[in-house]
């Protein structure tokens, strides 16, 4: 198991969209014109405006401080100083070098740390660029993928042709573009999060059973 905090970590990022389709979903719902009707009807209509814009600032802001808090239980779990912490404004660039550094405590049975304290520097290097394309690829691959079988999902729910669902979201390609560009961002950061995890999960499962036993 991983540590207490990382693990924190993990599900504090895991939390920021839970909390963002949240907000935006009570911004939806706090509709002004509910106003119409009552008494006042430009106060209360303010009053609603203020409130709907007032949910959807405090979901940003939550979310920007689980993005902190994530990256310092990330350094705090290592025991690395919180200097670092100056790349959280960096996003996932920021996340990528937070992940790389090693942990000055790390677990007696954390494959991977062992793994890269026992690299030489002129390996970690480009074994460090070679993560670092890999897990954008990935990213982009991955919501690239999501939107093909939304297409295909939407196409079949509807009976629209696929042909026609392309060109409604060519139509709006720079909303679409901004939107799947965060997705990218966020599986990015995920990705790295997850990968000390997966690396020794793997590490796990291929160890020799007598060295498990031992």
């Amino acid at each position: 198991m991983p540590k207490r905090k990382y693990v924190l970590a993990v599900v504090c990022y895991l939390s920021i969209p839970v909390v963002l389709i949240a907000g935006v979903g009570l911004f939806v719902l706090i509709d002004p014109e509910m106003a119409r009707g009552h008494a006042d009807y430009v106060r209360n209509y303010r009053l609603l405006e203020s409130a709907r814009n007032g949910v959807l600032m405090a979901a940003g802001g939550a979310a920007l401080a689980l993005w902190v808090l994530t990256c310092y239980l990330v350094l705090k779990s290592r025991q690395r100083s919180l200097g670092w912490i100056l790349l959280a404004p960096a996003g996932p660039l920021g996340i990528a070098v937070i992940a790389t550094l090693e942990d000055q405590s790390p677990l007696a049975d954390d494959l991977f740390q062992q793994f890269i304290r026992k690299l030489k520097i002129y390996w970690r290097i480009p074994l460090e660029i070679a993560l670092f394309v890999s897990v954008w690829s990935l990213a982009f691959t991955l919501i690239v993928l999501k939107r093909e079988l939304m297409i295909i999902y939407e196409s079949f729910v509807t009976g629209t042709p696929t042909a026609t669902i392309i060109d409604l979201q060519m139509a709006s390609g720079g909303m679409m573009a901004f939107a799947e560009g965060l997705e990218v961002f966020y599986l990015v950061a995920l990705i790295y999060l997850l990968w000390p995890i997966v690396f020794n999960l793997a590490g796990r499962l291929f160890q020799p059973r007598s060295s498990q036993v031992r």
